[in-house]
This record gives C-alpha cells, sequence and structure tokens, in this order.
C-alpha cells in the first residue's frame, strides 16, 4: 500500500493495479524513458511517485504527524525495516526505488511541519515546491542566455526588484543568486578586496598590504571563513564589541578602525548585520554607514535573515540605512519561505570575476551576449534558484510576502508576551524581539530556588540538551539551543513558517514544560 501510495482501507484503482502488476516483473530504470516503449512505465512511475510526495507534503501540515522519527546514525547505516543505505553492484527494479524514496521521506525531518522551530529556514511553500520541480525537470545551467533564455530574465527582473526595494537606483545594481547566504558574504569580501586592490586577481596577496576586515562579535561565521578562504586569514578579521541586545557599538568598530590604521594595517572592509543569527538584532546601519564613508571603507550589510522584513512596511525600519551599502546578502529561503537553496549577493561583480572563457563566453554570438552572465561568477556551472522565487512572487505578490513576515514576527511577540507571564522561563533579555527569534530558558523546579552563580549556570547549561533530546526521541516538536559568550545554553525558537500558529507556540511551551519538570542534573559533589 506504501507503494502504491494510497492508504490501507482505499480499494486500488485499476492503475494502481497495473502499475502493481508491472513491477512485479521487476520493472528496471532501462524500462523508462528514452527507452522507446518506455513512456507508459515512465508515467506510472512518476504517478506512484507524486502519490508519495503528495502523501508527505499533507502530513507535513498535519499537527498530529511527527515531526521526525529520531533514529541514530549507526541505526540508519545498518538498516531499517529493509531500507539499506549501501549501493548495490546489480541494478534494483523500480519497486524498490519507491520504496526507497517512501522511506527516505519517513526517516527525514519534516522542516515544513508547524511545529519545526529549529532552522531558520524552515516551512513548506507549495508553489515553491512546484517551481523546484520544475527547476529540476528543465535541468539547465544558468551560464548562458543561449541554454537558459528564460531563467536569464527572470534572474535580472528579480535582483532588480530586490535592489529596488532595498533602495538602489537601478544603475547601482547588479547581483547573482549563488548557493547560499556564506557563499553570498564570500562574494561580498571578494568584491570589496577587487575594487580597493585589482591587481589581487593577477598577482595575489603578496602584492598587497595586511588587510583588515570588521565585523560584530554576533556577526556569522561566515565573515571569518570568507577571510580564511580568500587567503586575508582569519587573524586579519577584527571582531568588533556588541551591546547586551546583539548589536554592533560603532564607536568601537571606528577605535578598531584606528587600531589598525595606527599599527599599518589597511582597514577596506565592514560587515553589517541586519539580523543576527541566534538574537535577531540588526547593527545600527546608519552609524555603521557614516564611519565607512568617513574611512573610505566598503560596508557589507549581512541581511540573509532580516532582509526579507524589507517587504513589511511595518518593519523595514529596522533596516534603515540599508541602501547606503555597496553590496548586500539577502537569503529569501530564510524569511521569505522559499525552498532551499534561495540567496542573492546584490553588488556589482563581472570585472572582478570575469575570465572570458571562449569555449563558452564568445563575443560574436547572434544575440545580446551580456545576457551571458556566468563570468560574473566564481562557480562554472550554476543551479537555477530563481525560477520558485519568481513563481512564488506571481502567487502572492510583494503584499502576500508582507503579510507573511508580519504574520511570523506575530508569532514571535505572543511567544515573548507568553514567557514573561511564566515564572518557570526566563527570557535571555528583557526587551521586544526584533526580529521573529526568541531566546529563553526553561528553569526546571531544581533550579528555581537556586541563587544565580557558577553551580546554578553549571546546572542550567545542562536543561536544554537535556530537553532536546527528549524532543527529538518523541518527535512532535523541534527547537534549537546554544551557549553565546557569557550566556549557558539557551533555547532560540525562529518563526519563518507561514504555517506556524498561536496554538502551535503554546505547544512549544507546554511540551519543553512537560519533558524538563522532572529532569534531574547532578551537582558537583555527584560527579
Amino acid at each position: 500500500h506504501w507503494v502504491l501510495g494510497h492508504l490501507p482501507d482505499q480499494g486500488p484503482s485499476p492503475r494502481l493495479l497495473i502499475l502493481a502488476e508491472a513491477l512485479t516483473v521487476s520493472l528496471l530504470c532501462l524500462d523508462l524513458l528514452p527507452a522507446l516503449s518506455g513512456e507508459d512505465t515512465t508515467k506510472s512511475f512518476f504517478q506512484e511517485l507524486v502519490n508519495i510526495l503528495l502523501s508527505y507534503v499533507c502530513k507535513s501540515f498535519r499537527r498530529s504527524s511527527k515531526v521526525l522519527d529520531f533514529h541514530h546514525p549507526h541505526q540508519l547505516r545498518e538498516g531499517l525495516e529493509g531500507f539499506s543505505l549501501e549501493l548495490p553492484d546489480q541494478p534494483e527494479n523500480l519497486e524498490q526505488l519507491l520504496v526507497d524514496c517512501r522511506d527516505t521521506l519517513k526517516y527525514g525531518v519534516k522542516t515544513g511541519h508547524p511545529r519545526f522551530f529549529n532552522q531558520l529556514s524552515s516551512g513548506l511553500d507549495v508553489i515553491g515546491l512546484a517551481g523546484e520541480w520544475l527547476t529540476s525537470t528543465a535541468n539547465t545551467n544558468m551560464f548562458t542566455y543561449e541554454v537558459s533564455p528564460v531563467f536569464i530574465l527572470m534572474e535580472e527582473i528579480l535582483l532588480k526588484k530586490m535592489q529596488e526595494i532595498v533602495g538602489w537606483s537601478e544603475e547601482e545594481g547588479d547581483g547573482v543568486f549563488c548557493p547560499g547566504g556564506t557563499m553570498s558574504n564570500l562574494y561580498s569580501v571578494l568584491l570589496a578586496r577587487y575594487h580597493f586592490f585589482p591587481e589581487v586577481k593577477t598577482k595575489g596577496m603578496t602584492a598587497l598590504p595586511r588587510l583588515i576586515l570588521f565585523t560584530s562579535a554576533h556577526s556569522h561565521y561566515s565573515v571569518k571563513k570568507s577571510a580564511a578562504v580568500l587567503g586575508i586569514g582569519s587573524e586579519n578579521v577584527v571582531v568588533v564589541k556588541c551591546n547586551d541586545r546583539g548589536k554592533m557599538i560603532p564607536a568601537e568598530l571606528e577605535s578598531s578602525i584606528i587600531t589598525a590604521k595606527d599599527q599599518g594595517c589597511v582597514p577596506f572592509y565592514v560587515n553589517a548585520t541586519a539580523g543576527t543569527t541566534v538574537y535577531g538584532a540588526f547593527d545600527p546601519l546608519n552609524a555603521i554607514a557614516d564611519i565607512c564613508e568617513s574611512h573610505g571603507l566598503w560596508l557589507h550589510v549581512d541581511a540573509a535573515w532580516g532582509g526579507g522584513l524589507l517587504m513589511s512596511k511595518r518593519h523595514r525600519v529596522k533596516l534603515q540605512g540599508i541602501e547606503r551599502a555597496w553590496s548586500v546578502t539577502w537569503n529569501p529561503h530564510k524569511m521569505m519561505g522559499a525552498p532551499l537553496q534561495c540567496s542573492a549577493i546584490l553588488g556589482l561583480l563581472k570585472d572582478c570575476n570575469q575570465m572570458c572563457a571562449e569555449y563558452l563566453f564568445q563575443t560574436d554570438k547572434h544575440y545580446d551576449t551580456s545576457y551571458d552572465t556566468g563570468d560574473k561568477t566564481i562557480q562554472c556551472g550554476r543551479h537555477v534558484d530563481v525560477f520558485k522565487l519568481w513563481l512564488m512572487w506571481k502567487a502572492k505578490g510583494s503584499e502576500g510576502f508582507e503579510s507573511q513576515v508580519n504574520k511570523c514576527l506575530e508569532n514571535a511577540e505572543h511567544l515573548f508576551d507568553n514567557l514573561k507571564q511564566r515564572p518557570d522561563f526566563e527570557l535571555v533579555f528583557k526587551s521586544e524581539p526584533e526580529h521573529s527569534n526568541v531566546c529563553f530558558w526553561y528553569i526546571p523546579p531544581s533550579l528555581r530556588n537556586m541563587s544565580p552563580g557558577p553551580e546554578r549556570n553549571r546546572r542550567l547549561h545542562e536543561v536544554a540538551p537535556k530537553i532536546k533530546a527528549k524532543m527529538m526521541e518523541q518527535g512532535m516538536a523541534m527547537i534549537g539551543y546554544q551557549p553565546l559568550g557569557d550566556k549557558v545554553n539557551f533555547f532560540r525558537c525562529v518563526f519563518s513558517n507561514p504555517a506556524t500558529q498561536t496554538e502551535d507556540v503554546d505547544y512549544l511551551l507546554e511540551e519543553i514544560a512537560s519533558l524538563g519538570h522532572d529532569i534531574c542534573i547532578r551537582t558537583e559533589t555527584d560527579l
């Protein structure tokens, strides 16, 4: 029944019976198209696959279904109920492939479930999913107009729309969709270095002075990773202090720039964050932009997480000053709910990366070769990430995205208000959330009367991991935790899934309280 994609209490349709009979004769992938007589078999195979996918999609939205059916790595590697990850020498039949497809989904995580709060990217947009299916069917490459004419034009239109929303003029903008926010941030450092030192493209880092870039203590680790990858070195990334709310302190930035200059180094780049990963904080962009202008530095805004708020008239004020950036990272696969992956780097790219490979980018083609965008990127082959977002924008309009963003932040406000009223929870910071991130501790009964201090912190540090482990074993919800600075492990709840309602927020708190109520944490004398 699982293979055939219908419920056990329903009789199979004639079509399903025909397929079942076909599968029993062990049809293989060689019986599918482009086999001469493979059209009917291909249709039947895809119809059954679609049944499996539709069943999964429907279950993802049911609150009665699990977010995950957790198994440890060794259990999955050893095989479960006939599901084997090992690769065979001989081909397996289509029936087995359908079973494998079903099991792959069964043992994965339903990131579209209304009670999945674990990552910044969550939800399952049906239109976006349709766009991803079409994209894979087209199976083309984004380097030249001749092989991706429609997708290339869609990317241009989307990028111009995003640049307009950021506040740039048409002349200021360029950009590309690339594999995630880390790559987008790497592009920004690459662009800044080339802008100030174009000779690096041919002569390398040995021709350059010691370069310094600046980012906040709460910024994404990809800034340091970019410096390492590009040969600048992670030690040449100056981490600027933040206030208690996780925002970069402008005076600390200016002091750090002056110190670097006094040491004979060359500051060239500042990364400001619009929506930090843990706290959801927004750096003061205008103040940082003033400092960058004063010292002649490149300003990049990492709005991978916070960029979606630009779609909301109510919340876009939190990114005031982003129009002054020289480059911007924006991930529609986060707050806007596009399926992974969908990330854009906005900034002038072509001269920085252009290599003019003659086998791809001939100048005597019969069309306008400015649409051969592949030479702007450090990749050659590039996945089509634009169609799903373009289709979603057509389906929702800008107003639909605005409503979606507003709803996610309303869920965060609901959670924050509830936490304030409960003695069994404690907020990491008392101010209202700027983004949809809400950070908090659960305080089990055994810790509620303890005085603040090292012993309480040691024991509190163990609470979130123990609750998370129980939660994953039960599988009905999922939330992340982490320490940060001097803060011991705390829960971070984030909202980017339009399917999540206030009832799911309330369920989460009750689930955490239920799982954590009887947690026993040993004292130091017990260890």
